[in-house]
């Protein structure tokens, strides 16, 4: 049986295409894009953008060892109401994604879930820093990408022999990059708010000193290397200067840094507790420019669950992250609104980068290939409630803010894994 995505914008950078037009999908795959198209079945997109399924490339699944904030399960709901089709999970589980069993399992757990899961594995055993893990055997598995995010691989040395493996099997390294000696203990951006809440702070140049390293290496070793939630200004700056000279470096950014500053901390609010932290308005701008020119490649949620009990505490011992997947996408479209971002590098920065770097398909409404499709309203006004998350956790600093645009329509193979209710009226 057929399925027509009928009258929608149809979005699709690789392919060249921006325009309205309809969408045929037969046994799980595009059959043809086109104009008055007929199906057996059929959605109604008038005034919606059709583009290729969304692709979170960093997020927190949880499972397995943290089921109680996030299991597969509940992240990848949460994805598709996102209108994400694929999500890259980081190995910082317990145990450690660090061997092809842990691989193993998180697959076999995906096999059910609402979208695709690809795997991202440790560079070293245990995420720990001290030998590296067992990197032939995760690549056997069907890890997608290595990284120790949520800590930094100190040793430099260690590093390197971690990209040189990371490229004997095809795989970017994506980097945490932190000096823990120059964080030393901080939980916000250092700078003027810090000091006026009495916090410790952590400064840009603990990113900055980190990526300039691992940019290094990366040119030493001709790996393909990936700066994980860019957040300073000076960072963008070193993977422009990085770019230019032909080096194989890519970055993400995340939500929260486009849209927030350390201003935000004035209240204590330890939903707004992230590493790395959020920083000035220059730098918010920085990034947001970043994106808008290619240096920063893909958007990106590093979706954090945490459970209450890790977030109501006082702000020097709450836990570090917020929940991502089901506000990424209408925080972008904000940029989308104020001119910052075009759709089309909306799409591209959301799909079909975080598809190119991790040598995943995706990314592109292609004849022939698999339907994993996403149908955004960019002007649907909501407001962030928690009732409403998919989520295990709702450590968010968004919870009653009034956004515009979201996604409605999430399709997995041409098989629907989210309908809001608004789309119910369709016929």
């Amino acid at each position: 049986m057929s399925l027509i995505i009928q009258g929608g914008r149809i979005i699709d950078p690789v392919n060249g295409r921006d325009r309205e037009g309809d969408l045929l999908i037969e046994k799980g795959r595009i059959v043809k894009v086109g104009k008055t198209l007929s199906g057996d079945r059929r959605i109604d997109a008038k005034g919606l953008w059709v583009v290729p399924g969304l692709i979170d490339m960093h997020v927190h699944l949880r499972e397995p060892g943290y089921e109680y904030k996030e299991t597969i399960e509940t992240g990848c709901r949460a994805a598709a109401a996102g209108g994400f089709t694929a999500v890259a999970c980081m190995p910082n589980t317990n145990p450690v994604n660090d061997n092809g069993a842990v691989t193993d399992f998180i697959l076999t757990r995906a096999r059910s879930a609402a979208v695709s899961v690809h795997p991202v594995g440790a560079i070293t055993r245990g995420s720990g820093g001290e030998g590296l893990a067992e990197i032939g055997e995760m690549a056997e598995a069907g890890v997608v990408a290595l990284s120790d995010d949520g800590r930094p691989v100190r040793n430099g040395q260690l590093m390197r022999r971690g990209m040189e493996y990371a490229g004997t099997f095809g795989l970017p390294v994506i980097s945490h990059a932190e000096d823990l000696d120059l964080c030393a203990g901080g939980v916000m951006h250092e700078g003027v708010v810090s000091t006026r809440l009495g916090l410790r702070g952590i400064p840009s140049v603990a990113e900055e000193s980190m990526v300039e390293r691992d940019i290094l290496l990366a040119e030493l070793t001709g790996a393909a290397l990936h700066v994980a939630h860019v957040s300073a200004r000076g960072t963008v700056m070193r993977i422009r200067e990085a770019k230019a000279r032909g080096l194989s470096v890519t970055a993400e950014v995340t939500p929260h840094h486009l849209t927030l500053s350390h201003e935000a901390l004035l209240e204590y609010d330890t939903n707004l507790k992230v590493n790395p932290p959020l920083r000035t308005e220059e730098d918010r701008q920085a990034l947001i420019a970043g994106l808008a020119d290619g240096t920063i490649d893909a958007v990106a949620s590093d979706h954090a669950p945490h459970n209450i009990a890790e977030k109501e505490v006082e702000f020097d011992q709450a836990a570090f992250g917020m929940v991502g997947l089901e506000t990424s996408l209408p925080l972008l479209l904000q940029l989308v609104h104020e001119g910052r971002l075009t759709p089309v590098q909306l799409v591209e920065r959301m799909s079909v980068a975080p598809a190119r770097i991790l040598r995943i398909k995706g990314g592109a409404l292609s004849e022939g290939e698999a339907a994993d499709v996403t149908l955004i309203d960019p002007d649907l006004s909501f407001t962030v409630d928690a009732a409403r998350f998919y989520s295990r956790s709702f450590n968010t600093p968004f919870l009653g803010r009034e956004l515009k645009g979201k996604a409605v329509y999430t399709l997995l193979r041409g098989k629907p894994v989210y309908r809001d209710p608004v789309m119910k009226d369709r016929k």
